[in-house]
Order: structure tokens, then C-alpha cells, then sequence
């Protein structure tokens, strides 16, 4: 995987550009601001976050939202997989769009959208964490501060767990200037942005999916991805704790022995087999 291949020019389904790969834009804590600034529901919240930087943010978001390039990043993920953040910058139809792909797909998977017409939840927290904190080079940034505040607009999950507020905590900490960190990682882990949390489960359909009422990865809209399609998703995006492969059921964290995560049947395993080649080597070793 090279950084050409994680920078395309186009993304296979996609309309819309040209996109320009801007990873500075990630160390303006006037960025961050902005990015997040859907992920609150409250007066409070807004407080918490924009501060004294209110009009210094709303300047900044202003000439971002105004350039005739589209702002896009990067996250890539095992096994050629890669995260897309997408900002169109269109007088009408402004907003940004979160997708996943992988050069073997005829087109990418847009997980979520975040504007006026949001879409989401497209990301549990264990997906988020994974993505974050895998250290895979080649995309925008490395940094999982950075990584975890990137893709929060397009988390939602009503099962996060108790050290989620100090996770989050951390990457404000490290990325903006905001006065108190854990008050607003607790009021962003409370709102969880305009589509709210969502149950995530597995049993009854072999790979990850949500109950949100917007979600692409909710089997019982009729806008949710094909089965297939949500297979593969999920399959892409299943976090691997110390190089194996996990499962998302909060009740099981253990890997079975053929190479695929335990509670996951094996539709994921067919649909994206390199994915699991790893713990198939190492057992077979």
C-alpha cells in the first residue's frame, strides 16, 4: 500500500472533487472545532467546545467550506482496506461524507454523511478505536488523536465503555484548545451528533449491524447496504486487538480457532478472506 493509492484522485463511486489530500489542515485546532461542531446537541455543549474561539472558528470554517476544492483524508486500515473523510465544499449541498473502500470494490461504501440530511451511525466505538489506533502508515496522519476526532461525526453507539470519556479526553487534549476536555468528551459521548447512538449486535446476521434509524448498516431499512455489502463492511472494519481478530458482541472478546472472528459465521470470512489471513498463517505456523 503506497500513499498515491491512499490519496486517489477519484474514489470509485464517488462524484464530486477534485479532492486535495490537506493532512495541515489536522494541526489547526480551529479545525477540530468545526469538524465536531455537529456532534453536540446542546447549548452547554457549544459552550464546551467553541469557548473564546467562537468567532475565530466560525472565520475559519467559513474560508474552508468556500474553497473550490474538496478538503479529504485518509485513515488506512488492515488489509488494503482504507477510511475516506470527504469534505464537499458545495454552495448547496455542503457537508461530509464518510466512505470505505478497497481497490478490489467496484465502488466505495459511503458509511455515513454528516450535513443537513445527516446519515449514521456508520461506526461503533470498537471500530473507531481499532481504526484510530492501528499506526498504519500511508494515510493522512498516524497520530490516533488525531484518527479518534477525525471519525467521531460518524460514530454513534449506546455501549461505549467506561474509559471512552478519558480516551476522548486525550485527543481533545492533544488537538485542540479547549478549556475542559472531559466535560466535553463526556457531552460529545452523550450527544453522539444527530443520528444518537445505536445498538450494535451481530447474532441473527453473522457480521455487525445497528438499530440506528438512519444507518446505512441497519438491515431493516430499506436504504441499507445488501447483505453482501454489509458483510464486507463489517469484515473490513472488525477491530483486531494484538493481531487477531475480535468480535463486536460486547460479551465476547476471545478469537476461535479458524481464523475469523468468534460470533462472526462465515459470510464474513468468504467475503473478505485476506482479512483473516493473519491469524490463519499464524496458525498454521
Amino acid at each position: 500500500m503506497n500513499s498515491a493509492d491512499l490519496q486517489p484522485a477519484r474514489i470509485p463511486g464517488y462524484d464530486g472533487g477534485p479532492l486535495t489530500y490537506q493532512a495541515g489542515l489536522l494541526d489547526e485546532p480551529l479545525f477540530w472545532l468545526g469538524h465536531l461542531y455537529s456532534c453536540i446537541q446542546s447549548e452547554d455543549a457549544e459552550e464546551l467546545l467553541f469557548g473564546a474561539d467562537y468567532d475565530a472558528a466560525g472565520d475559519f470554517q467559513r474560508r474552508l467550506w468556500t474553497r473550490a476544492e474538496w478538503p479529504a483524508f485518509t485513515v488506512p486500515l488492515a488489509a488494503d482496506h482504507r477510511l475516506h473523510v470527504v469534505y464537499r465544499t458545495v454552495a448547496d449541498d455542503s457537508g461530509t461524507d464518510y466512505l470505505l473502500h478497497h481497490p478490489d470494490w467496484d465502488q466505495a461504501e459511503l458509511l455515513a454523511r454528516d450535513d443537513g440530511h445527516f446519515m449514521g451511525p456508520g461506526l461503533s466505538w470498537p471500530e473507531l478505536v481499532a481504526a484510530a489506533d492501528n499506526a498504519l502508515p500511508g494515510g493522512s496522519t498516524t497520530d490516533p488523536h488525531s484518527r479518534l476526532l477525525l471519525l467521531l461525526p460518524a460514530f454513534g453507539d449506546d455501549a461505549v465503555p467506561d474509559d471512552a470519556v478519558g480516551r476522548l479526553a486525550g485527543a481533545l487534549h492533544a488537538r485542540t484548545s479547549v478549556e475542559d476536555p472531559e466535560a466535553l468528551a463526556s457531552a460529545l459521548l452523550q450527544d453522539q451528533g444527530a443520528p444518537g447512538p445505536a445498538r450494535w449486535t451481530i447474532a441473527g446476521h453473522g457480521f455487525a449491524v445497528n438499530d440506528g434509524e438512519h444507518s446505512f448498516r441497519n438491515p431493516t431499512k430499506g436504504f441499507a447496504l445488501s447483505a453482501d455489502r454489509l458483510a464486507r463492511v463489517a469484515a473490513a472494519l472488525t477491530p483486531i486487538p494484538n493481531g487477531k481478530w475480535s468480535c463486536l458482541e460486547r460479551s465476547c472478546r476471545d478469537c476461535c480457532d479458524h481464523g475469523y472472528a468468534a460470533g462472526v459465521d462465515n459470510s464474513v470470512h468468504r467475503a473478505e478472506p485476506a482479512l483473516f489471513q493473519q491469524v490463519g498463517d499464524d496458525a498454521a505456523a
